[in-house]
């Protein structure tokens, strides 16, 4: 076997330097994802240290991060609680798509960008970020919260509309035939549908192909369900991230523990190659003369996204507190904005670059802001007093 050096010291490298900013944030209780994003700024083409070598891993560590920080979010609810909720905040998805797309095809059309570009920022805008909203949760111990609910069925609700808008961001920008389109559709919503059932009714039946003894069989079995429902629902234009929450959906009981404690140290290594990655695909180069418009941009969808989950933690009648909570949580945007900026690229160029700044503003921003809105006294606006007691 053929070892590449260069791979093993560049990603050797990065491992030690990340496990160095992990343990600063930690040492001050802060979540170490923006630290992880900007080192992925410093390393990708154009940063101060390039790991051209261990490229290709990370990209492929990326994708599968993001998959198992679905999986073990989809574990800690049962299909009718989830179901409940997602009809619950139907409301708030469309609250959500209006506030937070608008201001995106508002701001393309005064940066210039044709009615393709326009569409293309609306979703940059609207879709928080599966991932780092996750890690996030997991991270600042929210994950009994009660507003964590409404967090997560407007992250899948989100992911959901991506199987629309996706394929008819994609016909818009090559031109596609009516016929292709509507049959790219169908069959992304079909999957989802799929998903769904199987998550509610072949519950039983799952958990018994899962369940054996065998420590190895049995992580093979849960990983290699994940990959293969995750890469399904991908092909199927849906999202990899739906898919695998809903694998997680599925398992219960005492699977559902087994399945947290095998899984928990291979998530926390992959989904911070995933971080890692968001970073690398940004060119620190095309971002300073952009980054005003893009700072003014994210400052107003901060502030959309954050007024969402004020509403959505609302209709579960969570508290102020809880309801801020859930609105800062959700402001990060990650992986999804990156991947429609590439696709509008041919027929928006102009537009990879400042997505670029956008993503990486609100990527970092977010955490910070979300620490801060679980520590500081509630706000007089949300309900606070003066004294920082809630009303």
């Amino acid at each position: 076997m053929d070892i590449s050096v260069p791979l093993f010291l560049e990603l050797g490298a990065v491992l030690v330097a990340l496990s160095l900013a992990s343990s600063v944030a930690r040492r001050w209780g802060l979540s170490p994802v923006p630290l992880y994003l900007l080192a992925g700024l410093a390393l990708g083409e154009g940063g101060v240290a390039p790991v051209p070598a261990a490229g290709a891993f990370i990209g492929t560590g990326a994708a599968i991060g993001m998959v198992l920080l679905l999986l073990l979010l989809g574990l800690e609810f049962s299909p009718a609680e989830f179901s409940q909720s997602l009809r619950l905040h139907l409301p708030s998805s469309v609250l959500d798509a209006v506030l937070n797309a608008l201001p995106g095809a508002a701001a393309g059309l005064l940066l210039g960008l044709d009615w393709r570009g326009a569409l293309a920022l609306a979703g940059i805008t609207w879709i928080s970020s599966s991932g780092i909203v996750a890690r996030l949760i997991n991270d600042l111990g929210r994950l009994g919260n009660r507003e964590t609910p409404s967090v997560l069925s407007l992250l899948v609700l989100e992911d959901i509309a991506m199987a629309v808008y996706l394929p008819l961001l994609g016909a818009a920008v090559v031109g596609s035939t009516l016929g292709r389109t509507t049959f790219t559709l169908a069959t992304a919503l079909l999957a989802v549908a799929v998903a769904l059932f199987a998550s509610r009714r072949l519950r039983e039946p799952i958990n018994r192909i899962l369940d054996t003894g065998d420590s190895e069989q049995f992580l093979l079995r849960i990983l290699g369900l994940t990959l293969l429902v995750a890469g399904a629902a991908e092909a199927a234009h849906a999202s990899a991230a739906v898919g695998a929450f809903l694998v997680g959906l599925a398992l219960s009981g005492q699977l559902a523990q087994r399945t947290r404690v095998a899984m928990e140290p291979l998530r926390d290594l992959f989904s911070l190659v995933f971080f890692l990655a968001i970073g690398l695909t940004i060119d620190p180069r095309n971002l300073v003369p952009i980054l005003p418009a893009a700072a003014a941009l994210a400052a107003v969808t901060a502030l959309t996204k954050t007024a969402v989950g004020f509403y959505a933690a609302g209709r579960d009648g969570v508290a102020r507190r809880g309801r801020l909570r859930a609105g800062t949580v959700l402001i990060p945007r990650g992986e999804f904005s990156v991947v429609i900026a590439g696709l509008a690229a041919g027929a928006a160029p102009g537009l990879v670059p400042f997505a670029a700044a956008y993503v990486i503003i609100l990527a970092v921003a977010g955490p910070v802001v979300t620490y801060a809105a679980g520590r500081m006294p509630t706000p007089v606006w949300a309900g606070g007093t003066r004294n920082g007691a809630e009303a």
